[in-house]
């Protein structure tokens, strides 16, 4: 894997964490009129950076190739 996918597999696993996190707290039954919106919201933006996570780690390396020098014509 090159630096971008370990990025981008560092992204989903923060992006998924946060959400379990945060939908532990509104399992828990605490402020729910205000959490449930909130939880909307961030469900959002979590599924929106684990899909950009997902993009970074599903993306192929970019090869470089190496220009070959032009050479002048002998003689």
């Amino acid at each position: 894997m090159d630096r971008s996918q370990i990025t981008g597999a560092l992204i989903m696993a923060g992006a998924a964490l946060e959400f379990l996190v945060f939908l532990y707290g509104v399992l828990r039954r605490s402020y729910v009129a205000v959490a449930l919106p909130v939880l909307a919201g961030v469900g959002a933006i979590s599924a929106l950076a684990f899909w950009v996570g997902w993009t970074m780690l599903t993306t192929e390396p970019e090869v470089t190739v190496p220009e070959m020098e032009e050479s002048a014509p002998r003689g």
